[in-house]
């Protein structure tokens, strides 16, 4: 480690938690805070120090990170009471993992900005689970390039990729790209698969025929096999979270009157399946959209 600076980590559930680890491991000081306690256990075992709020955290920290479920989790823990803006200061950097709408960054950033001096980098990611795990996450940045370069030691810890998008904002307009071709993917992956089922061939093997050709992505090799087994395995990715984020990307492109018609079908197949009763399961059911009784 070349620095000896204090982070701050507040949100330590699937992305943040393995986050903390690895900047644990790389000899970081590390103090964290979650809404939920017994999310912190094995956190403070591991080293981290332990906040009771927000506020505590940043007053204890140069850096404070965040990886939160959405914007009004942003706004609560930066702006709200026993938030970072209570001990917030011009020497210091808030770096956002969080995937919100770009129009709550740049209202966040600003308040706080306005409020304390304190500086904003919105820097969302891709990687899911494993990549956090495993410091392979791809890291896409919106904020001033001196507080980006402040912060390449840290993303380096946990990202095989950092790249700065521009001005404020520019991260989580980047990132609801990433999601808009993500969510469309999965979607299609899903049909693939039922298609194949409903012909009679072997699902488990689609994703390994289509390996290197043009229908191959990460995605495919992923949750090909979990949609093909057709069994429920450890959630590393929910329904919820994938129309969370297609609805933001709706959302965003209706105000910039860009048109989004294959994130528009997305949307509807996850509020389908949502429908069913699987919001809070993983994305591979999506395959619950055709329970039809045809595949075989």
């Amino acid at each position: 480690m070349t620095d000896k600076i204090t982070l701050g980590f507040i949100g330590t559930g699937k992305m943040g938690k393995p986050m903390v680890l690895r900047l644990l491991d790389a000899g970081r000081s590390v103090v964290v805070h979650n809404r939920t306690a017994a999310k912190l256990e094995e956190l403070g075992a591991a080293g981290a120090r332990i906040a009771g709020s927000p506020a505590e955290v940043t007053a204890n920290a140069d850096i404070v990170l965040l990886c939160l479920t959405d914007g009004v989790a942003v706004e609560q823990v930066v702006l709200g009471a026993g938030g970072i803006v209570n001990n917030a200061g011009e020497e210091k950097l808030v770096i956002d993992f969080s995937s919100i709408l770009p129009r709550d960054t740049l209202r966040i950033a600003q308040q706080l900005r306005q409020k304390t001096g304190m500086r904003w980098i919105d820097a969302p990611v891709s990687g899911g689970v494993s990549g956090a795990q495993h410091g392979r996450l791809v890291i896409m940045c919106g904020g001033e390039k001196a507080d980006v370069e402040r912060a390449r030691p840290i993303f380096a810890q946990l990202a095989q990729r950092i790249t700065h998008m521009g001005p404020s904002g520019c991260g989580q307009v980047t990132k609801l790209c990433n999601q808009v071709i993500v969510s469309c993917n999965l979607a299609v992956i899903a049909e693939a698969i039922n298609l194949a089922g409903i012909a009679g061939i072997n699902t488990e093997r689609i994703p390994e025929a289509l390996q290197g050709g043009f229908a191959d992505s990460l995605p495919l090799q992923i949750y090909g096999p979990r949609m093909a087994g057709g069994q429920d395995a450890e959630k590393i990715g929910e329904i919820h979270t994938m129309l969370k984020d297609v609805r933001n990307a709706l959302q965003y492109a209706q105000s910039l009157d860009a048109p989004l018609p294959m994130t528009g079908a997305a949307e509807e197949i996850y509020q389908s399946v949502a429908n069913k009763g699987y919001l809070h399961t993983d994305v591979e059911n999506l395959m619950r959209q055709f329970d039809t009784g045809k595949r075989s």
